[in-house]
């Protein structure tokens, strides 16, 4: 099967890019390296579109990697063409420090818990040393700390304790901060408040199989198993990475950093195929918290940047994590000398009933004229974990032309320890005895690359607005009328804008150089996002400058290739100040002044919710969700779902030969009556 060029690399080419790396370093005098990403360098659109729509040759296939060298300040990156087997770009930076991956995090616990000095604080704590093997930590990228800048690789230690290995430790957080420098193991700091808190006595929290029973006597068994069948199959076809489903098409994608990427969605228009987006991903992510005590200004993962949703990915269960008639696809990475392994199951496939597609019944012969039409939706997925919080990402794709994104956020809340008597407000909430969880925010930037009915896309914004003229008027005389406001974003400066829930703002995706046949509109995808909030941390903040597109709801800049991430490549232990050799969304949107009207565009969008913790939330958080959709207008002539064969119809002249007719299906049932009915038809 002949690769796609947007496929992930394969254990074979990781294996050799590794191999290709190694050799160039050896044979120019280089210290030993480590891996910290080989993953693959996406051809440029230019060089996509030529061999897609114009058969030109196959794009080379290319690795980009990440390494550090032995007592080298920095990282190393370059660029390896597999085609040939040479490396053909590299660069040394010295002032910038690569991704945590989880073999750097699982590092952390081993050496916290020999530490001289950390076995110290936790007697002052309360914990002997008999029982350092109850003690564990979260190991965090260090965000941006002054005294030591981006000159060592750091990660900061969040510290907890276990009564034993089943206990959840975050009803036992403590109160001492180790620094360790991920390259030397040792640890050079620890950070302690001036303010000694113990550790707490309380019983842990638990909220496994054991714990439940101790709590409540066992589960409810009130829930009965509900079973997801398919008897026909699924709907979809995929062949390699490239999937098919009701009329859409396209490329899926995964890498170390953004985990799934949706590439060239084109939609089957009876026909006449035509481009949606070139590609679709979760680009960056904050989630900043709002105490101001040192060190927990510290608190503000970048955990796309700094930890990657691709490494942190979860292999996927059956029946669990997905439920029903399932496709998978496993995740590709290299360790840290350069072998290939998996992550199985990293992405999931498959449908779901989504309720009605559409209905219309007609109260004239008592609702017998009829039309009901059932939809399903189709799900791409993926879940990482980042320390204590689970974040679920469901991509989802509807039979009327709209996609979607869902983020489902879970797990457990990031706490600290509270002395007896102490308030935890107003920067977080007392969850449990002793436990404080801290305000909080997670905050998403969206990458969308449109290309809506082909080259050349416009981006604007439509905002409800009261028609201007007064009451009494010879135009508005009584006062109803209201129209859609129209703003096109003729420059970059125009684009940088902010939610208005009051007008109900939503933003155009459109074709300028094409017409609606009927509406005489332009053919448009409209961005519905209605959670919204920006960061609350101040301008000029940590926070604020290293998610500088955190402060605004969209912001858009013309197409260049590699301009992917807006807090720029290198995220982990950047202070946000800008330079000339560090490009972010910053250095993209510059003076403002580039033109963004009938070109190549790319929407940065901020997404999210702010988190004020409850005990509701503890020990185990339920799952949030966040919703934002993309849905077509002017695209089609009419409803583009017509076509979905209906659940049941029944015409006027129908209902008149056949008066009251029921409505049954073979699979639903009466709750409480054992007689089953016939499939939804005549």
């Amino acid at each position: 099967m002949t690769v796609h060029p947007l496929d992930q690399l394969s254990h074979e080419e990781i294996n050799k890019a590794s191999s290709v790396v190694l050799d160039y370093f050896s044979t120019n005098g280089h210290n030993a390296i480590s891996f910290n990403t080989i993953t693959l360098k996406e051809p440029t659109k230019q060089d996509y579109l030529a061999w897609k729509e114009k058969g030109e040759a196959l794009p080379h296939r290319v690795a980009y990697y990440v390494a550090v060298e032995a007592d080298i300040k920095g990282v190393h990156e370059g660029l390896v063409d597999l085609n040939i087997g040479s490396v053909y770009e590299t660069k040394s930076l010295e002032n910038f420090q690569p991704m945590l991956t989880v073999a750097d995090l699982s590092d952390v616990e081993e050496f916290v818990r020999k530490d001289p000095n950390v076995i110290e604080q936790c007697k002052i704590s309360g914990i002997p040393e008999a029982e350092m093997h109850n003690v564990y930590c979260d190991p965090w990228a260090i965000g941006y700390d002054e005294r030591w800048g981006s000159t060592r690789r750091l990660q900061q230690a969040l510290m907890y304790y276990r009564s034993n290995e089943d206990d959840s430790q975050y009803s036992h957080p403590l109160d001492f901060c180790p620094i360790l420098d991920a390259n030397t193991k040792e640890i050079i700091y620890i950070d302690i408040p001036s303010r000694r808190r113990p550790l707490s006595k309380f019983k842990h929290a638990n909220f496994h199989t054991q714990g439940i029973k101790e709590k409540y006597g066992g589960f409810r068994d009130s829930s009965k198993t509900i079973s997801i069948s398919q008897p026909n199959g699924v709907s979809f076809t995929i062949d390699g990475s490239v999937l098919e489903w009701s009329n859409f098409k396209f490329h899926i994608g995964f890498n170390n950093r953004e985990g799934i990427v949706l590439s060239d969605i084109t939609y089957n228009d009876h026909g006449n195929v035509r481009p949606l987006f070139y590609r679709l991903s979760l680009a960056e992510m904050i989630v900043p918290y709002g105490c101001p005590d040192f060190p927990h200004q510290r608190k503000h993962a970048l955990d796309i940047g700094e930890y990657g949703a691709g490494f942190m990915t979860n292999p996927l269960k059956l029946g669990c994590d997905c439920k029903g008639v399932i496709h998978y696809l496993d995740a590709h990475f290299a360790d840290r000398h350069g072998k290939a392994f998996s992550v199985p199951n990293a992405v999931c496939i498959h449908e779901e009933d989504d309720g009605l597609l559409y209905k219309h019944s007609d109260f004239r012969d008592e609702f017998q004229t009829t039309i009901v039409t059932r939809a399903t939706k189709l799900i791409v997925s993926q879940i990482f974990t980042a320390a204590n919080y689970e974040y679920c990402l469901y991509w989802n794709f509807h039979q009327d032309g709209t996609i979607g994104l869902d983020v489902k956020l879970t797990g457990i809340l990031n706490t600290y320890v509270l002395a007896d008597g102490e308030d935890a407000g107003p920067w977080g909430t007392q969850v449990y005895p002793l436990v404080n969880a801290h305000n909080h925010q997670h905050l998403f930037a969206l990458r969308v690359h449109p290309r809506i009915d082909g080259d050349g896309n416009s981006i604007g914004m439509s905002d409800g607005t009261a028609y201007e003229a007064p009451i009494g008027s010879k135009e508005n005389f009584y006062g109803n009328g209201f129209y859609c406001k129209k703003t096109t974003f003729e420059k970059v400066k125009d684009s940088l804008t902010q939610a208005n829930a009051s007008t109900g703002r939503t933003w155009d995706f459109f074709n300028p150089n094409k017409k609606n046949a009927y509406s005489g509109k332009p053919p448009s995808y409209k961005l519905v996002s209605n959670m919204t909030p920006t960061a609350l941390s101040q301008e000029g903040s940590w926070v604020c400058k290293r998610a500088p597109w955190s402060t605004r709801t969209v912001q858009v800049v013309p197409y260049k290739d590699d301009r992917f991430y807006p807090s720029g490549k290198f995220v982990t232990q950047w202070s946000g100040e800008q330079s000339d050799d560090y490009e972010n969304i910053v250095t993209w949107i510059g003076d403002g002044e580039d033109n963004i009207t009938n070109t190549d565009l790319v929407m940065f969008h901020t997404f999210g919710l702010t988190h004020f913790p409850a005990p509701e939330d503890f020990p185990l958080m339920p799952s949030e969700p966040i919703s934002l959709i993309m849905r077509p207008r002017h695209f089609f002539l009419e409803n583009p779902a017509l076509d979905v064969k209906p659940s049941y119809v029944m015409t006027t002249s129908e209902a008149t030969k056949q008066p009251l007719a029921e409505i049954e299906d073979k699979v639903s049932r009466l709750a409480f009556d054992s007689a089953k009915g016939e499939c939804c038809g005549k």
